[in-house]
């Protein structure tokens, strides 16, 4: 985020970008070194998706507990809010680079915890740590990139950053399915991510400070130094001009508004109307963005694929790259249509086809689960002493797969062969149980059963991700940066971000705890409910802001005939 909001990079620009950064080694290295931390949030966010896979394997008490599981993926979230909110203090205070540098430690310190963990509450540390250094980068590294490099590349710059962060997600998925046979699995997973930190680290240390922390500290000629290494000698005394003016104005701003504390300034904003309409918009955006339960999909994906009827961890890891695959192109996509589109109408487009791909999905698994192979008695009593205790053979009552799964007993499914859907046997779930089950040449299902209906259920969930990613994944932030009054922008943008975060750790924490409590299709029906009340809402309240100045977009939150639904052009003669 850059003054004025977020600068959008357009094709100049990149080209522009790729030009200088090849001709001036010292900005390709300030772009590879910031760069790195949201590489380091994509990488989290879609690592621990198949970890958890191989953690259950390893500590049975993982395996029966969702709440645990649940844990262990979303106390890096509830770390990452505590992370940006103390990221937000840290970089005024000692400086964009020590942020940064800080956040490295914690990130390298939470990789080697959990890489290292002999007990699951350890591996929960780890990750801990890992979402302190995650929210401290994810706040730190693009302002850094943006206040440190050239003006006329800066957009492309952050762009990059946001990029990598979907970059970051594929890569995790790579390097999981690269590790399933090597011994140690998950461990090697979340450790290899302490790697980039280190790189990081050692990076930044032969950067310099944020000319622009510097000038408003008062350390001006630090700054006009930093200033002759990212500009040309004719371009350095009019940047240093315009750095002057920048920061005057934004000292003036904040004088405006000002130093009553957070209680104080929050009562002053929300005094206003464009705030109140602005900050509702924003925060509405935001939880949606979590609510239409994407996070489920990037945290769990292995898991859904599971659900689907493939047993395998290794197949599940495969196939979940498809996921990561398209939110990255969706990405890129988003930057394409943003300004052509509308936000507004990206997001309403974005959240009908959510809404119908979870519709498909949820019929799906309620075909799956309609269409369950049975519990044989033949197959199970040819198992023996390894028999599910709550399956009575003999007693008449006939079980599906779905059954044995969600027995109170600790069951699971070993299919028939030559072809998994025929009855299979309902075993007690053990190590022991499921060797046993694969030296027969059978599969061993805990999580779904065989199906015939997998790969339809993995083309809906490929078209959920391209129906997000372009539309509810990236506008928000855009709308964010450009909805707030500007004296306002810093305040309520981070409010709005918090919400997005603790939206986050809600579905993170509870996803699985739904699909156990409701089964899978009823979860992805609700999700499908909360997308249409979303649709409803956003309709309502936020309105468009493609193209309009900041003055633009507050004269319109003020207005009495205010309708957010209604489209305001822009006023003639604007830039």
């Amino acid at each position: 985020m850059v003054e004025g909001g977020i600068h959008k990079a357009d094709k100049t620009e990149f080209k522009e970008c790729l030009h200088l950064t090849w001709k001036q080694p010292y900005i390709l290295r300030l772009a590879l070194s910031a760069g790195i931390g949201g590489l380091l949030f994509g990488y989290d966010t879609g690592v621990i998706s198949g970890a958890l896979l191989y953690i259950r394997d390893d500590f049975k008490q993982v395996e029966k507990s969702t709440v645990l599981q649940e844990t262990i993926v979303s106390m890096a979230v509830a770390g990452a809010i505590i992370g940006a909110a103390l990221g937000g203090w840290l970089n005024d205070r000692l400086g964009r680079r020590p942020s940064i540098l800080i956040a490295d430690i914690l990130f390298f310190v939470g990789a080697i915890i959990m890489a290292i963990a002999p007990l699951p509450w350890v591996i929960i540390i780890g990750r801990i740590f890992v979402g302190f250094g995650v929210g401290m980068a994810s706040m730190t590294a693009p302002l850094f990139i943006s206040e440190a490099s050239p003006a006329r590349i800066r957009g492309a710059l952050v762009s990059m950053n946001g990029l990598l962060i979907t970059g970051g997600q594929f890569l995790s998925y790579l390097i999981n399915l690269a590790f399933t046979k090597a011994p140690g699995t998950w461990r090697w997973m979340l450790g290899i991510a302490g790697l980039p930190a280190l790189v990081q680290f050692v990076l930044m240390l032969s950067l310099p400070e944020s000319p622009r922390w510097l000038y408003r500290k008062g350390r001006k000629d630090e700054a006009a130094q930093i200033l002759r290494k990212i500009y040309p000698a004719e371009e350095v005394e009019r940047e240093i001009g315009a750095l002057h003016q920048s920061v005057e104005e934004e000292i003036a701003q904040e004088g405006g508004i000002g130093d009553d504390g957070l209680f104080g300034k929050l009562k002053k904003a929300l005094s206003s109307v464009a705030v109140r309409r602005g900050l509702a918009a924003g925060i509405l955006i935001q939880v949606a963005q979590q609510f239409v339960g994407i996070n489920s999909v990037m945290y769990y994906s292995p898991t859904i694929v599971q659900l689907a009827g493939f047993a395998s961890n290794s197949t599940a890891l495969a196939l979940s790259l498809i996921t990561s695959g398209l939110n990255a192109v969706g990405s890129v996509v988003s930057m394409y249509f943003v300004d052509r589109a509308g936000r507004r109408r990206l997001m309403l487009i974005s959240l009908v086809g959510i809404v119908a791909c979870l519709a498909v999905l949820s019929g799906i698994f309620f075909a799956a689960a309609s269409h369950s192979p049975l519990v044989g008695e033949t197959e199970t009593m040819f198992f023996r002493n390894e028999t599910c205790s709550d399956f009575k053979i003999g007693s008449g009552i006939r079980w599906k797969c779905t059954d044995c799964l969600k027995a109170a007993a600790d069951c699971g499914f070993c299919a028939s062969t030559p072809n998994k859907l025929q009855p299979g046997a309902c075993l007690a779930s053990n190590d022991l149980t499921k060797d046993t089950c694969h030296a027969n040449h059978r599969q061993w299902y805990t999580q779904g059963c065989p199906s015939n209906f997998g790969w339809l259920a993995l083309i809906a969930l490929g078209a959920y991700i391209i129906s997000y990613s372009p539309g509810m994944g990236t506008v928000p932030w855009i709308v964010n940066s450009e909805i707030y009054p500007l004296r306002f922008r810093g305040l309520c943008g981070g409010i709005a971000a918090v919400s997005n975060w603790i939206a986050n750790l809600i579905i993170s924490q509870s996803f699985l705890s739904l699909t156990k409590a409701l089964g899978t299709a009823p979860t992805f029906i609700l999700f499908g409910i909360v997308s249409m009340i979303a649709f409803v809402l956003i309709w309502f309240i936020v309105p468009e802001t493609k193209g309009l100045q900041f003055e633009e977009v507050e004269s319109m939150l003020e207005e009495k005939e205010y309708k957010p639904w209604k489209t305001r052009k822009r006023i003639t003669g604007q830039p």
